[in-house]
């Protein structure tokens, strides 16, 4: 394997690093493990139905906090992107692993969302009487910036500061799941499954880009495709 194909492994001198810019990874944990979150929470507060200008100022929110990340990266820690996954494989073994991780995700949302019929109620309503290139972009996003804040950030960050395997995966992961707490216990299921999934091929590959393709996919089978048919 060439040099450039290997797994991405966080910097020898972690502890020095954690010093150096604490203060930025700090602020990047932050913006990555609760930006979502708090987006999500001020919408279903002050705009609990969903309309187009809600949904564009969302996620125009949401793309803004992942460009502060990205700003964080590279001006406040002086990291390069490979320290979060980005850049780490070649961009055919990135596609190749991304459809793997779409199939394996699929076949396991697919099924509990069939077990717990998921998808039925009047937030799903809501959301498929947006444009279809709106929910297209929605659903991308999904796939781009929750995995750039859930596995490429938060777990190599938090392993960075010196939390264990068990905690720098946990954590995002059940911040991942109850995220989607606006979809109802089922829509935390699906979450915590597919997190496990895609945690498990970033551990595994340490390649976001795989991530980003197979977890946008997915989502894109599930929302969009259904509409170009009906």
């Amino acid at each position: 394997m060439e040099a450039d194909e290997q797994p991405f492994s966080p910097v020898t001198n972690q502890a020095s690093v954690a010093t150096k810019i604490s203060s930025a990874t700090l602020a990047g944990l932050l913006v990555s493990l609760f930006a979502m979150v708090a987006i999500r929470y001020a919408f279903a507060f002050f705009v609990p139905e969903i309309t187009f200008a809600s949904a564009i100022l969302k996620e125009t929110l949401i793309w803004a906090s992942a460009a502060v990340l990205l700003v964080i990266i590279r001006r406040g820690e002086h990291l390069s992107f490979r320290s979060i996954g980005l850049g780490t494989c070649r961009w055919w073994k990135s596609i190749a692993w991304g459809l793997v991780i779409a199939i394996v995700s699929a076949g396991v949302v697919g099924g509990l969302a069939y077990l717990t019929g998921y998808g039925h109620g009047p937030g799903s309503a809501a959301f498929e009487k947006l444009p279809l290139w709106l929910i297209t972009v929605i659903v991308l996003r999904a796939g781009v910036v929750e995995e750039l804040f859930y596995r490429g950030y938060a777990i190599e960050r938090l392993r960075m500061i010196g939390l264990g395997p068990f905690w720098s995966v946990t954590i995002p992961l059940v911040i991942f799941s109850l995220g989607h707490w606006s979809g109802g216990a089922a829509n935390i299921l699906i979450a915590f499954a597919a997190g496990i999934i895609l945690t498990g091929f970033y551990l595994w590959r340490r390649d976001l880009v795989a991530n980003m393709i197979g977890h946008g996919l997915v989502d894109f089978v599930a929302n969009v495709v259904p509409r170009l048919f009906s």
